[in-house]
């Protein structure tokens, strides 16, 4: 029988990786070329050039990845865990579709000309908006299958929503910019989106790590985690709260970047063994890595429009899930 490595060694692999591709992020910009040379030139201007580039476009998208990335990754284990199902993602509960839609609301009215800042109030305060619909609709002390469904149908109304709003959009420019943010993109994402962002993420992800117990006894099944000492009422509302908070910010200042919470856990998952509890860390640092990995991809091209991340991701993980889909359907007896 194969030998795991270490929980440790994981760990540490996965923080080089992330620590690496954010080194990466930092100085290699479109096309391929290197900040680093410019920093070190001879004329004052192009140093002072390369600096202002360093700290105003170049940092802030490699801090987001790697913000956005850990978030995506440990959610989505949180939520696999949770729910007992490996095709659980963070958009499952509806924080994604309704922090779009809350973004969206903000272009259509024309707020975003007054700042940007006001993309991503829109998008947390739809997020928060799609968290208390589905308290609303799935009740005090909900199901497992009610959470899911109460979750699928605020996706599908938010969503229908956004398409109601783009169709009905007056201006082209919010057309324009309203796509461009729907398919999620680290491009033009300052310092000031990010810090806003920061402390609805780290609430969260303290908030679904929290459960990371509760977690590994659920596989046990919910009567014997309950017997353990563990209030089910409230892990379900640590988690889907943190998660809800955690992405709906990410989505409020990134745009939709879909696949990573589905696909990063079941990557990590034979590193780790299948402790849910065990796989939230690894699977915030595998994300990260994953998240920017696939930004340095939509920098390769030269000429032309770059493309967008939610894009790549997607290129990356529909393919995965069919392979999840095909894999499940052959263990199935």
């Amino acid at each position: 029988m194969k030998q795991q490595p270490s929980y440790l060694v994981v760990n540490l692999a996965l923080a080089a990786l992330a620590a690496l591709f954010f080194a990466a992020s930092v100085y290699v910009g479109r096309g391929g070329e290197l900040l680093f040379a410019k920093l070190h030139a001879l004329d004052e201007i192009d140093r002072s050039l390369a600096w202002l580039i360093l700290t105003e476009v170049r940092l802030p998208r490699a801090l987001l990845g790697l913000v956005v990335g850990a978030t995506l990754g440990l959610t989505g284990a949180g939520l696999q865990g949770l729910l007992r199902n490996p095709l659980a993602e963070p958009g499952l509960i509806g924080a994604s579709s309704g922090a779009a839609l809350g973004a969206v609301l903000v272009f259509y009215f024309g707020l975003a000309a007054g700042s940007t800042l006001f993309v991503a109030l829109g998008g947390v305060a739809g997020a928060l908006g799609s968290l208390g619909l589905l308290y609303l609709l799935a009740g005090r002390n909900p199901s497992i299958t009610t959470i899911i469904l109460a979750g699928v149908a605020i996706s599908a109304f938010a969503s229908a929503f956004t398409s109601l709003a783009l169709s009905l959009a007056a201006s082209p420019y919010a057309v324009y910019e309203i796509i461009f943010w729907l398919l999620g993109s680290f491009t033009d994402r300052s310092m000031d989106q990010l810090l806003f962002a920061l402390p609805f993420v780290v609430v969260g992800l303290v908030l679904v790590a929290s459960t990371s117990r509760a977690l590994d006894a659920l596989t046990l099944g919910e009567d014997t985690a309950t017997s353990l000492g563990f209030n089910q009422t409230r892990v379900k509302l640590l988690a889907i709260t943190g998660t809800g908070l955690a992405v709906g910010a990410t989505v409020a200042v990134a745009g939709v970047i879909g696949f990573v919470g589905l696909v990063v856990p079941h990557l990590v998952r034979p590193l780790v063994g299948h402790q849910p509890g065990r796989l939230l860390l690894p699977s915030a640092l595998a994300g990260s890595a994953l998240l920017l990995a696939a930004d340095l991809l939509v920098r390769l091209p030269v000429n032309g429009p770059e493309p967008k991340l939610g894009v790549v991701t997607s290129l990356i993980g529909a393919p995965f899930f069919l392979w999840l889909i095909l894999r499940t359907r052959r263990e199935t007896p």
